[in-house]
């Protein structure tokens, strides 16, 4: 388990980690997920152990290692380029850490083929770095950070010099390594699709602070402010003004009405008061009949083929919303013509601004 209390760096003027607060459970593949500069990459480092912190502590499994120094930390790093040498062959860069250590030839031998065996690059034992392909080459990376069996694996950006469908291969593998070898796993990344499709959990940071930490569903369903629900996904964010309320809260939108859940933190907002909402594209609903759940109607004034959805553009009243039809039929919705649209209330979330 690791936990980290009131971690605060500055770099001059500029502070990169605020009082940071967090708890990675054991075993957990957690991912720290935001956009370049906020601090995530200075978190994970401090971590690793190559930065030390100006405030607060860093703790594994109870022992405080916020002065421990790196090799000690037991713990391995993947990094972004690799960092592999290419005058060695795959073998002998499993087999760094390792000879670092002072094994027995024999020990090294046996625990290399087996690492290789884990990424099922066996076969290229004696190949040189430079021979490989990028996706074979990130395999090596995650043999050598695994081979001296670490209590932590940290990955900083791993797959962003992959292409598409090498990414989506190489997700499921570090997935499976982690959940075979029962590694506590902290992922950087700013890749939202990545982090929702292999995360336990997720923190997001924004300016050197956590704005929210969830499981992915929390974080995309539930996001607790705007910045949350802008950064993960797509998302339509409207003003409206709280009408009443009895099973749902009623919502005025324009001229339309939206019923909404109310979580717990706006359950004492006042009818007439104004407030943030945020509607996902893939929850409004295009009908030819308006719905006790209607947003309104609205004209198609732009459509966007993907292949396995479609991305509309309707006007609705002085908004514009984003709408995503999945397994599209083109041609369906001819544009300038008028829909319906309606979302269900439980896919109606109400944000904090700040």
């Amino acid at each position: 388990m690791i936990a980290i209390e009131k971690l605060s760096k500055r770099f001059g003027k500029v502070v990169a980690l605020d009082r940071i607060d967090l708890c990675i459970e054991k075993g957990e593949l957690f991912f720290l997920l935001g956009p370049s500069g906020c601090g995530k990459t200075t978190l994970l480092r401090h971590i690793a152990g190559f930065y030390q912190p100006d405030e607060g502590r860093i703790i594994f499994d109870g022992e405080d290692v916020t002065h421990t120094p790196p090799h000690k930390r037991n713990t391995g790093m993947v990094f972004q380029n690799y960092a592999l040498w290419p005058h060695l062959t795959v073998e002998k860069n499993v087999a760094f850490g390792l000879e670092e250590r002072r094994l027995p030839k024999s020990e090294i031998e046996t625990s290399v083929r087996d690492a290789l065996k884990s990424v099922h690059l066996d076969q290229l034992a004696k190949r040189k770095i430079n021979e490989l392909s990028g996706g074979q080459q990130q395999r090596i990376a995650l043999a050598r950070a695994m081979i001296i069996r670490p209590t932590s694996l940290l990955l900083d950006e791993p797959l962003s010099n992959l292409d598409t469908k090498l990414r989506l291969e190489m997700r499921a593998e570090i997935r499976r390594i982690c959940r075979e070898y029962r590694l506590t796993a902290v992922y950087v990344t700013h890749d939202q699709q990545e982090a929702l499709s292999i995360a336990d959990r997720i923190a997001i940071l924004a300016a050197g602070k956590i704005l929210q930490v969830g499981t992915p569903a929390e974080i995309y369903r539930q996001p607790r402010n705007r910045f949350v629900a802008e950064f993960i996904g797509e998302a339509n964010f409207l003003t409206a003004r709280i009408m009443g309320r009895n099973e749902f809260v009623d919502l005025d939108l324009d001229d339309s009405r939206l019923r909404a859940v109310v979580p717990s933190e706006f359950s004492n907002e006042k009818t007439g008061s104004n407030v943030a909402v945020c509607v996902r594209p893939e929850a409004i609903a295009i009908t030819d009949e308006k719905s006790p759940d209607s947003l309104g109607r609205g004209k198609l004034i732009e459509t966007i083929y993907l292949g396995q959805i479609a991305q509309h553009r309707f006007k609705c009243g002085k908004n514009i919303l984003k709408v995503s039809e999945t397994n599209p039929r083109p041609g369906h919705f001819p544009i300038g013509n008028e829909y319906f649209l309606s979302v269900k209330p439980e896919d109606v979330t109400l944000l904090h601004e700040s």
